[in-house]
């Protein structure tokens, strides 16, 4: 099995495990709460979980100032208009059939990473995506045969994906820094934005209860979950990280049952089973052929027995990851690979 992928994979399903988890939590604790206030109480658990967890400047790269512009529009995509659009679509429609829609997170990224950086979606991958798209849709029909009048609500739930879609994959563009720093940095950025919004809104503050129950949720089910989901893209793609995550909406819909929400059916089931077998297709990927790198400098979290970084200096060879600026010089070779930093080839 390609271990690139299997690990990729793995800190994928870690992602949407929490954040499939946080999605009737959230419903739950930001009852009577303003979307734009459950927003920022969420984010600014994700920035003290992201501020609390940096590594140290010679294990990760350090956010640059030049990141700013992509990290502002991740936070207003990411941090303020998905989590507003989905608190509000949650207090007008089911856990159920808002956490099931959220697969569609995962074919608004596929989408995105294939045209704005070329990502190459070979058959095995598009199958999955079939697989999951279809678990969805099945999973959709289901608790829409319940009716009861939750257009609105799913509306902006899928809103919601798509903003995340967005923010998905303009984070692709940062999975060689600190996940942690983007994590504190993005959350910050989308708390000022968020609460910014509630004050113009006219929300009112929730109860200490709420507001502590959606920091810890948003620490973990946000702020763990995107970090998860930053090593996941650099080892594996922002379309197959996508993929795999579309695995949350069903972890959501488990949840809300076990809570009381017996809206699901067969369906249901049936939307598991594909979207399951979608997720153990991406971890079984093996892809490799032969391929060119061409001359490359930049700087990121990187090990000396990974086959693409030779000492490059070093006096004594550091033992396990590092982080410092260093140079590629071009080779040519073949083994197994994912869209990773160093894997960005046409096919």
């Amino acid at each position: 099995m390609n271990a690139p992928a299997l690990r990729g994979g793995l800190l994928a399903l870690l992602a949407a495990v929490l954040f499939g988890l946080s999605t009737p939590l959230v419903q739950r604790a930001g009852a009577g709460c303003g979307p734009w206030t459950t927003a920022a109480l969420l984010y600014a658990g994700a920035a003290l979980l992201g501020a609390l967890s940096r590594r140290p400047a010679e294990r990760e790269a350090r956010v640059a100032r030049a990141d700013l512009p992509r990290l502002l529009a991740m936070a207003l995509f990411g941090a303020a208009l998905g989590p507003a659009a989905l608190a509000w679509g949650l207090q007008r429609s089911s856990a159920t059939g808002a956490s099931l829609l959220l697969t569609l997170e995962a074919l608004f990224t596929a989408l995105l990473a294939a045209v704005l950086y070329r990502e190459q979606l070979d058959g095995r991958v598009r199958m999955a995506l079939a697989l999951l798209t279809a678990g969805g849709a099945a999973l959709v029909l289901d608790a829409g045969r319940v009716g009861g009048g939750q257009l609105s609500g799913l509306l902006a739930v899928l809103g919601a994906t798509l903003a995340w879609g967005l923010d998905n994959t303009l984070s692709r563009g940062l999975a060689e820094r600190d996940p942690s720093q983007v994590v504190a940095v993005k959350a910050s950025l989308g708390v000022l934005m968020s609460a910014l919004a509630a004050t113009l809104a006219g929300e009112g503050w929730p109860t200490p209860t709420a507001a502590v129950a959606l920091f810890l949720i948003g620490a973990t089910g946000y702020g763990l979950s995107l970090r998860f989901y930053l090593l996941a893209q650099r080892v594996f793609g922002a379309a197959r990280t996508g993929s795999v995550f579309a695995f949350a909406p069903f972890m959501g819909a488990l949840v809300a049952l076990l809570l009381g929400d017996l809206s699901g059916g067969p369906w249901m089931a049936v939307g598991g089973v594909l979207m399951l077998a979608g997720v153990v297709l991406h971890l079984a990927e093996s892809h490799s052929h032969e391929h060119v790198h061409e001359a490359l400098a930049h700087e990121h979290a990187h090990r000396h027995d990974d086959g693409h970084h030779d000492d490059h200096g070093h006096n004594p060879l550091p033992v396990g990851e590092h982080s410092h600026p260093h140079r590629h010089a071009p080779t040519r070779h073949a083994h197994p690979h994912v869209p990773d930093a160093h894997h960005q080839h046409t096919h």
